[in-house]
């Protein structure tokens, strides 16, 4: 009896390798935790395409929105660790939303294997074509005149868009209507249409309303500016002490395998670093990080940093998501 365990315990040590070397042998699924059609899907559809062809499989995108992005990150959570199961994180799904919610449903730090860092997403700061203001000071002395009044909308409670202009409010020291809608390009429409007065999004979503001229943009709630929209000033140089933003990477569950995080790692690396991809990304605003940012345990330590930096803002702000 000895014998047989013993030799079945060599088979699975021999075993286990060869299968994850040929891994992967069927559909993978990509947890995308936000709805079709917004900047996180559009980066996700993009990426499991490209990474499709390099690992010679398809990749299907899965939207489970809901939550902040809370419902799609725990359908990933409790996923099997097999690598044939993998999601799309965000600061919000993984940092913030373990301070919006008084019991996250997951830990994530402890919930995950990380996988690699892809981009970072600014945040822009921008108001409909008539407001009276042309600059972040004007802004600033505007809301502080006539934040009874004013409006700002966002893609939801506990969203990216949301907690960036929240970050403003605080930073400006107004009580601006926060009125949210179901995605932030719903939002958008209603700036455009005057029905609202300022949004802060993600730079993917509402590039194209700069270039067009359909919005005011008055700040990249950034320290630098953004290469897709060099002219409009950052917060920190226009003397607001008020940044926000977005960032995407790649996650599996608990306990994957070495050997898959490294191979869907090396893949989602060089999808990232395809000139095409690159240059489509650029054209959103979305900035592919740096080589040294990709690696899986670099972004198990910006997880924990990103958890420890969002606490305060948000504990101060008194946003709270049931």
């Amino acid at each position: 009896m000895k014998n047989k365990i013993a030799a079945f315990g060599l088979f699975l040590t021999l075993s286990c390798p060869a299968v994850a070397q040929d891994y992967p042998t069927r559909t993978i699924t990509m947890i995308v935790p936000f709805a079709a059609g917004g900047p996180t899907d559009l980066v996700g559809r993009m990426l499991a395409q490209r990474m499709g062809e390099i690992l010679g499989q398809t990749i299907i995108v899965d939207n489970i929105g809901g939550a902040g992005g809370m419902n799609g990150a725990k359908r990933l959570a409790d996923a099997r660790p097999d690598g044939y199961t993998i999601g799309i994180g965000t600061v919000g799904t993984h940092a913030q939303n373990q301070w919006l919610y008084d019991h996250p449903v997951y830990n994530a730090t402890t919930d995950f294997t990380p996988v690699a860092l892809l981009a970072d997403v600014p945040i822009v700061l921008f108001a409909r074509k008539d407001l009276p203001v042309n600059n972040l000071a004007e802004f600033v002395a505007y809301a502080k005149q006539n934040q009874d009044k004013l409006k700002f909308g966002s893609g939801g409670p506990g969203s990216a868009s949301h907690l960036g202009c929240v970050v403003l409010d605080t930073a400006m020291g107004t009580h601006i209507t926060h009125v949210p809608y179901k995605g932030g390009e719903l939002a958008m429409q209603d700036v455009i249409a005057g029905r609202i007065d300022f949004e802060c999004d993600l730079m993917s979503t509402v590039k194209p309303q700069i270039d067009g001229g359909t919005v005011k943009a008055l700040a990249m709630m950034s320290k630098t500016r953004s290469p897709a929209e060099p002219d409009v000033p950052t917060t920190v140089e226009q003397g607001v002490n008020a940044e926000a933003y977005s960032w995407n990477a790649v996650f599996l569950p608990k306990g994957a395998p070495e050997d898959i995080v490294k191979k869907l790692n090396a893949a989602a690396v060089e999808a990232m670093n395809t000139p095409a991809f690159r240059e489509r990304l650029a054209s959103l605003g979305v900035q592919v990080v740096s080589k040294d940012r990709t690696t899986p345990e670099y972004l198990a330590g910006f997880v924990k940093s990103e958890i420890a930096k969002w606490e305060a803002p948000i504990k101060e702000s008194g946003v709270k998501v049931e």
